[in-house]
């Protein structure tokens, strides 16, 4: 159940980067700055959040000597 769930938060910080990227190559289709700042903001808000969620996890593994 750990690493599934390991594996989701993984998942979306990827995501979250992607939506931090996207704005800078599709810049011709998206006309808006304010779309542009906004998925900037979202992404940078889901990899600061999944990767806080990631480190508890981690350590909470390490205390709890889960990783055998």
């Amino acid at each position: 159940m750990m690493n599934r769930l390991a594996t989701l938060f993984l998942t979306a910080i990827l995501a979250g980067f992607a939506l931090i990227i996207v704005p800078g190559l599709a810049a011709s289709f998206i006309t808006s700055t304010a779309i542009a700042n906004l998925l900037i903001a979202v992404g940078a808000i889901a990899v600061i959040v999944f990767a806080v969620a990631l480190l508890y996890l981690a350590v909470r593994a390490l205390l709890r000597k889960e990783w055998t």
